[in-house]
């Protein structure tokens, strides 16, 4: 009896079935071509395309100012005028100097006319006396042939002195010319105008007031006032150094002003072409046209940068995609149930895909979200992740 409990014991155990594995069930994802783009948002503040502190070059007392803060000028227009009595004393001394100049040419003219009859005469005579002496020898002295073989001399030295003191007084001429147009030079710069179009943002003299000469780095002299080119305003876009090489002249950004929600465009115009070490950015400026004057430097803008596009990229979802920006890239691929564990090529990526440039095919089902567990050539249930059928 115990023999047949023991049997039947036996037998029960052996038909027992044996515990299954259960299969996971992962989150995939579909390769497809998307359009891909990456956009850099920067944050910048509008700044003058050129601004500028008006210093006077000489000294003086302002007799007029005709602008403000707020006016607007035009290249060239007067801002200022000093009161500079000693310029126009020198002005005067120096125009009197040409005066002077011109009469001292006129004088050493003369003495040259002058100088060039009796060289003339000198030489008449001393020829006649040679000819004669020549033709009926010993009719004419010796000592008399000599005498006007001399003079000739002395008049061409007197001729060529005459010359010479001519071109001293033209040399002298052009010295008091040159001086004249200095002096002249000096006293227009006691009319500050407007080195370009512009808007008067500061004001620093008035009527009266003692304006040093901006010429000297020890002084500390007072500028008339401060212009700014608002037609005309920068951007300077420190751009991280991941993104330096994607920056080209001529690429379009989108502009939005944030206190106003106004949407610009605008061109990269210009870069620094070297990364700051201390921030890892590139300086890079764009240019933003204001005709109408409604843009104030110093409001904030943020700037779009379009610097890649890819429309019709293979990709997949970032979180699909093991090592990131390292050396080794891997994915895993469900195919019939099975993982793969395949290395990929990535390109251009964005905030929720990355390009695929090799080791996938269009369609392939891959495992997206957190990979811990899952092997290479483990069975699983693919299911379609969440934002997948949201997307469907």
């Amino acid at each position: 009896m115990a023999a047949l409990t023991t049997l039947a014991t036996s037998q029960g155990c052996k038909s027992a079935p044996a515990p299954t594995a259960v299969t996971p069930t992962v989150p995939v994802a579909i390769a497809a071509p998307a359009s891909l783009e990456n956009n850099l948002v920067l944050s910048a503040e509008f700044r003058p395309f050129q601004e500028v502190d008006v210093m006077a070059k000489i000294a003086g007392y302002v007799r007029a100012i005709n602008v403000d803060v707020g006016s607007h000028v035009a290249q060239n227009a007067i801002l200022a005028t000093l009161e500079v009595p000693e310029i126009q004393d020198d002005v005067a001394k120096a125009k009197a100097g040409v005066s002077a100049a011109d009469a001292n040419i006129i004088t050493a003219q003369a003495a040259v006319q002058r100088a060039e009859a009796n060289s003339n005469i000198s030489t008449l005579s001393f020829k006649r006396i040679s000819d004669v002496a020549k033709r009926d020898q010993g009719l004419v002295p010796r000592q008399e042939i000599d005498v006007a073989q001399a003079k000739q001399l002395e008049a061409a030295a007197q001729l060529a002195s005459a010359n010479s003191s001519l071109k001293a007084a033209e040399q002298s001429k052009a010295q008091a010319q040159s001086e004249y147009s200095r002096a002249q030079a000096m006293f227009q710069y006691a009319t500050i105008r407007a080195p370009f179009t512009g808007v008067v943002t500061k004001r620093y003299a008035n009527t009266g007031s003692m304006i040093q000469a901006g010429i000297s780095s020890q002084t500390q002299a007072m500028p008339v006032v401060r212009l700014a080119q608002n037609n005309l305003l920068r951007l300077v876009l420190p751009v991280p150094v991941n993104a330096v090489a994607e920056i080209r002249n001529g690429q379009t950004v989108d502009v939005e002003v944030t206190s106003t929600g106004r949407k610009l465009q605008g061109k990269v115009t210009r870069y620094a072409d070297s990364v700051q070490t201390a921030t890892r950015t590139m300086d890079t400026e764009v240019d933003v046209p204001n005709p109408d004057d409604s843009l104030v430097p110093g409001m904030y803008a943020e700037v779009h940068l379009h610097l890649a596009n890819r429309p019709a990229a293979l990709s997949v979802p970032l979180d699909a995609v093991d090592g990131l920006g390292t050396s080794v890239q891997q994915a895993y691929v469900v195919r019939d149930g099975i993982v793969h564990l395949v290395t990929v090529q990535v390109g251009l990526q964005t905030a929720n895909r990355v390009e695929i440039l090799s080791g996938l095919d269009k369609g392939d089902k891959v495992i997206v979200g957190r990979h811990t567990g899952i092997s290479d050539g483990q069975r699983v249930d693919a299911q379609p992740a969440a934002y997948e059928t949201k997307g469907s």
